[in-house]
């Protein structure tokens, strides 16, 4: 059983950057795709970017390439978002995924985290 926790989120004015983590324990971290999805209120969860076990060749939904950057850290059992350039539409909370090998695009994932609230004022 993995377990997923994220941290990181806050109130931030829009162009502004926030940096999202979230540790993994309980599992083989390196056999695991990653992948970071959102909800807004009255929308449904989205996915937002994904990482392979590897690092190589991250995915990013259209409305985030070029101003979000994900990564992951093996020896540390950490994922992390990097998300520059925030706007209002941003504004969601944040949840960290796990699936064994490969990423999708969609919630088919065996583990989620909490969520991490991200607000961007205008």
């Amino acid at each position: 059983q993995v377990q997923l926790v994220e941290s990181g989120g806050g109130l931030v004015q829009a162009g502004g950057s926030l940096r999202l983590s979230c540790a993994a324990s309980g599992g083989t971290f390196s056999r695991y795709a990653m992948a970071w999805f959102r909800q807004a209120p009255g929308k449904e969860r989205e996915f937002v970017a994904g990482i392979r076990w590897s690092g190589a060749s991250p995915f990013y939904a259209d409305s985030v390439k070029g101003r979000f950057t994900i990564s992951r850290v093996n020896g540390k059992n950490t994922v992390y978002l990097q998300m520059n350039g925030l706007n209002p539409e941003d504004t969601a909370v944040y949840y960290c995924a796990a699936r064994p090998v490969a990423v999708v695009l969609h919630d088919d994932y065996d583990y989620w985290g909490q969520g991490t609230q991200v607000t961007v004022s205008s």
